[in-house]
């Protein structure tokens, strides 16, 4: 079965170039030229992956990120933007997004992200149910929740993927690259400015039992003690 795969770009031209070449790898793919478009589309139909644009009329990227992180912690979202710099960067992570590739760039180096994307989201799909305790806190992996005693935490999938990748070598210190490559898919500074953003959200969620230390090790990583 093919991938099928939600593009969201204003520009036609671009548009029509990107999903030739998508169609030609063997993907289905289904364009949109402004955001609420393509969010009315994505409440049609099961998508992949979504590869967004950030300026569009009607509802932009960052806007339409958003709303399908509510709808999905799962699907995979790409921004395809000219904005470069490194706070239009944070943004789009803040709004759901997992990578970010800017204008203009290679149909080869799309199509090998796509790719690594959709071999993590089959993963996670075939994934057996993985239970992890951590201090005095259950965490069920499959279900996206921790549990303290009668008391659940919902994780959002990032999270919980990182937290998987944590319980699963505690009490290890871990590289920064290593966690990175492992849970985000690549080793990339804004990738890591984003991976920071979690690993507090995670020191929250270990409130519940103070025995549970998620340490930064400067300069080189981190390890999840207990």
């Amino acid at each position: 079965m093919k991938a099928t795969i939600l593009l969201a770009e204003d520009d036609t031209t671009l548009s029509f170039v990107i999903k030739d070449n998508l169609q030609d790898a063997g993907y289905e793919v289904t364009t949109c030229t402004n955001g609420e478009a393509a969010w009315q589309q994505f409440q049609k139909k099961d998508f992949d992956i979504c590869l967004l644009d950030v300026n569009m009329p009607i509802r932009d990227g960052y806007s339409l990120a958003k709303r399908i992180r509510q709808s999905s912690d799962v699907v995979p979202i790409i921004f395809l933007t000219a904005k470069g710099l490194e706070e239009d960067k944070l943004k789009g992570f803040a709004a759901g997004a997992d990578d970010y590739i800017t204008k203009p760039f290679s149909m080869q180096e799309l199509i090998m992200r796509i790719e690594v994307f959709l071999r993590r989201t089959k993963k996670l799909k075939s994934d057996v149910r993985e239970e992890f305790r951590i201090g005095k806190l259950r965490f069920n992996y499959n279900e996206l929740k921790l549990y303290d005693g009668d008391e659940i935490i919902s994780l959002t999938q990032k999270e919980a993927d990182l937290l998987k990748f944590l319980a699963g070598n505690v009490n290890k210190i871990l590289k920064r690259e290593e966690v990175l490559i492992n849970v985000w898919g690549k080793d990339d500074y804004f990738l890591g400015r984003s991976m920071d953003v979690f690993i507090t959200k995670l020191r929250k969620h270990f409130k519940a039992d103070p025995s549970i230390v998620l340490e930064t090790i400067h300069g080189v990583g981190f390890r999840l003690n207990q």
